[in-house]
This record gives C-alpha cells, structure tokens and sequence, in this order.
C-alpha cells in the first residue's frame, strides 16, 4: 500500500510544483504613470490622481500559482478600490500602459478583471441566488480550490498588535475583514480545467471567492493584474510557501486557536521571536 507521503505527493498539483521552483514574486518594471515601485519591485504606491495605477506580475503565473497582494495605505475622497486578475498580454509588449484595467485593458481582449468592493464579492454560481457562506473554517491550515493547495495562514489579512486590537480578534477570526480595509490581503489565480481551458479564482483574506471568470485560454502565458485604483494608494506583494505547513506555522495555530486574544500572547512563557511570529508582526 502506498504510505501517505505517496499518496501527498501524487494529489499534489502541479501548479503547486511549478509555484516552489518559482522566482519570488514580485511587480513588472513596465506600469502606470502614477506608480512608483521600490527597490524590490514588491511594493507599489500610486502618487497622483487615482487612475494610471496598473501594475502587473513580473512572470507569468503558473496554473494554481496566487499572486497576492496586502493594502497598505488608503486614500480617502476617491471612490472605488483595489481591481486584480489576469491578461494574456506581456507587459512589456504594451505599447502604452492603459489609464484603467476596467475598461481600457479589458477592452483589449484576453484580459479578466474583478473589481474589490467592500462587501458581496463572492461570486455565485450557476443556481444559486444568493453568495455561499464560507466553507472553510479559518483554523484550517489550507485553502483548497480543486486540485490547488495553498496555506491559508499567509492568506489571511490580520491587525497588528495594539491597545485594542483585542477588540477586532473574534472579526478576524471569522474572516470578516473588509476586502478593501488596510492590511487586506487579496491574490488571484488560475485553475486548469479538463476542456484545456483554465477558471479564475479571485482569493480575499483566505477564501475563495469562487471562479470569477471562465473558460480562460492557457496557450498563452497569464500575467497577474492588480489596479491600485482609487482608495487603494500602495499594496505590497506578499510571498506564498507552498507544501506542508512549517513545525512553526501549526505552533502559531494551536497558540492562536486557544487564546482569548493576541495580546494575551505577552503574558505566555514562550521566546520573543516565537510570540511575535503568533501575532504575525
């Protein structure tokens, strides 16, 4: 009989193969007029107006690889948020970078793209007439999307540490952080599917959001898209593990899972490192 490490192994995708052999992750050089990029092309800030913000995923992205991105600063007056998805489009055959991902690129065909509200952003599915519920407890170390495995702790949007964060922990803990609050984290991905085509699925703070687009065709590479449009002003790239989750990781979601709150980790007889590992600092 097989052992379960065989068993792990043939279940695993090969997206998730192809995903651990990737370059980290991180922004194009080619953008919007208004982005400025740091040195390590993982943050981006829109510094004008509220258009003229695209930005793009340095590579193509693998079938089940998430490009993921956490907001970092809000703009207040403008109204809209954070757009992600995908484009069969190299960023570096644009001859211009178009001002908006909604319409212009997708305008340009083979281009998909979810606007980020604050609220209702699962998509339903044929049949259904009103969003699903999360199905996916929290706890649960994985996020999975058919054959696509993915650690759910990283994908998770959570506040800091501080006088009241407390007060935000049972939020957290259900999930109900809003889309476009700070530290939000948002990622897209593509699933193969048996016709040779590939579904989209949009990723919002650890759930699914069910395949925002379909029938995507795979013979051309997939680029990321994230628009920092509007209210979002800067977003920054967040690397994703993949494969069995670190001693450490379960460590932090037995601690998380059996405390009242994450300030009550101080007051725990653990080392420093660990306790601001548990409160994801």
């Amino acid at each position: 009989p097989r052992s379960s490490c065989d068993r792990t192994v043939k279940n695993s995708s090969a997206a998730t193969m192809a995903a651990r052999c990737h370059p980290p992750a991180r922004f194009h050089r080619v953008h919007g007029t208004n982005v400025r990029l740091d040195a390590s092309r993982t943050r981006a800030t829109r510094v004008e107006s509220f258009a003229n913000g695209l930005c793009f995923s340095q590579d193509p992205l693998a079938p089940g690889e998430i490009f993921l991105v956490e907001i970092e600063e809000k703009e207040g007056g403008w109204c809209g948020h954070l757009r992600v998805g995908l484009t069969a489009h190299d960023p570096q055959s644009l001859a211009v970078v178009p001002e908006y991902s909604l319409p212009d690129l997708v305008d340009m065909g083979d281009t998909w793209v979810f606007a980020i509200t604050r609220s209702h952003n699962r998509v339903v599915p044929d049949g259904e007439e009103t969003p699903a519920r999360a199905r996916c407890p929290p706890w649960e170390p994985f996020l999975l999307i058919e054959r696509v495995r993915i650690p759910r702790d990283v994908l998770v949007g959570r506040s800091r540490p501080g006088r009241y964060s407390h007060i935000l922990d049972d939020l957290y803990r259900t999930n109900v952080l809003p889309a476009t609050a700070r530290r939000s984290r948002i990622g897209v991905l593509h699933t193969p599917q048996p016709d040779g085509t590939a579904d989209m699925h949009i990723i919002i703070n650890g759930q699914d959001m069910g395949p925002s687009a379909r029938r995507l065709p795979t013979a051309r590479p997939l680029y990321a898209v994230v628009d920092v449009f509007a209210s979002t002003k800067s977003v920054r790239v967040i690397p994703v593990e993949y494969g069995l989750p670190s001693l450490q990781t379960l460590c932090r979601l037995v601690i998380q899972k059996h405390i009242v709150h994450r300030l009550a980790i101080d007051g725990l007889d653990l080392p420093t490192p660990l306790k601001s590992f548990c409160k994801h600092e």
